[in-house]
């Protein structure tokens, strides 16, 4: 087992993951793999693709129907739902009271699937959360732990900026759908500040479809969260940059009365392959002016590393060793709230101007 980021259960229960996607290969078996996770089974409606997965990662059984999945999980098994938004009323249903769940982000399609969605977990006594990992991204850890130290003094600017390619043709699923870059993208982001910040008290936002993308709704989106007249929050994405990567940027800067941080997300500047991730600090001296920008050691990357996160928070809870889960429904469902916040400021539209 590598050295992790963040705290690990003493000792893991088996996971059965529910979807066999290109999420769940890239990232959360990799991660699993890291952590030492015994991941004991696998089911997809895609069999075939359920079957190479388990090939590849050594997975011991691939299940028939979620119903099998389900009657022969191991006993104390932990369920890994890694499905499109619009398939999880008829997954959650079925897994089994009380169980301790981890669902893929969105948590629903809008905020009224979300809503049925907390009243499901409520009812069936899930112990459910969602995986927002940038959360516990290695260098998202790390900056925590600077600004809770007093680095960079107190934060009055979260600035998330990212201006990539992104190949969305991977999630063929999106196709059609009404809501596309905030849903499936910017909702880590959104996440994100909630965690620094907390609850903001409103959002203006704008987001915008591409020339070259006709099939998607979508996928851009400039997005300013409310915090009063001294906090700035922002949050701007452009996914259509086919440019070459001279221009390309995709980074989290931290501002703060004593210095800054920054932390370059590879990962996207080079999706899927990425690059690696970097974090920066530049300090104020005490005359007030800049020191030069300093690189803060990572133990990992987003992915896969993020994912190790949310897993860990959920076996340590599952077990009694711990008593919080951060991404919990209840807390995912505020950051839906704040999406579908975006989504109703960009559909109606900017002030005009005055005559």
């Amino acid at each position: 087992m590598a050295p992790c980021h963040v705290p690990l259960p003493s000792v893991s229960r088996p996971i059965v993951s529910i979807g066999a996607g290109g999420i769940v290969r890239d990232a959360h078996l990799p991660a699993y793999r890291l952590a030492g996770f015994p991941v004991a089974g696998v089911f997809d409606p895609d069999t075939a693709k359920a079957a190479k997965l388990a090939a590849d990662f050594g997975i011991p059984r691939v299940f028939a129907s979620l119903a099998e999945a389900v009657a022969q999980a191991p006993a104390h098994a932990l369920f890994d739902v890694a499905v499109p938004a619009s398939a999880l009323p008829d997954v959650l249903p079925a897994l089994p009271d009380g169980a301790p769940v981890l669902i893929q982000k969105p948590f629903g399609e809008n905020l009224a699937a979300a809503r049925q969605l907390l009243a499901l977990c409520e009812h069936k006594r899930l112990s459910a959360a969602v995986n927002f990992q940038l959360r516990t991204s290695p260098g998202v850890v790390e900056a925590r732990r600077l600004i809770a130290a007093g680095a960079i003094g107190d934060l009055h600017d979260l600035e998330v900026r990212v201006t990539v390619y992104t190949p969305w043709q991977l999630w063929t699923f999106l196709e059609g759908i009404p809501r596309v870059e905030i849903l499936y993208h910017s909702i880590h982001y959104v996440d994100l500040v909630r965690s620094f910040l907390g609850e903001p008290t409103g959002v203006h936002a704008k987001t915008t479809r591409h020339p070259a993308a006709p099939k998607l709704a979508a996928t851009r989106t400039t997005m300013a969260l409310e915090y009063g007249e001294d906090l700035r929050a922002t949050i701007t994405t452009n996914h259509g940059h086919n440019f070459g990567g001279a221009h390309q940027e995709s980074y989290v800067k931290w501002e703060g009365t004593r210095g800054a941080l920054k932390l370059r997300l590879g990962l996207l500047l080079d999706y899927p392959h990425g690059e690696p991730d970097t974090l920066e600090l530049c300090p104020l001296g005490a005359d007030g002016r800049p020191g030069a920008w300093q690189p803060v050691p990572l133990a990992g990357n987003w992915f896969p590393h993020a994912f190790i996160g949310p897993m860990a928070a959920l076996q340590r809870f599952a077990a009694g060793e711990s008593p919080d889960l951060p991404t919990r429904v209840a807390d995912a469902f505020r950051t839906m709230a704040v999406v579908e916040a975006a989504y109703e400021s960009s559909a109606r539209g900017a002030t005009p101007i005055p005559a």
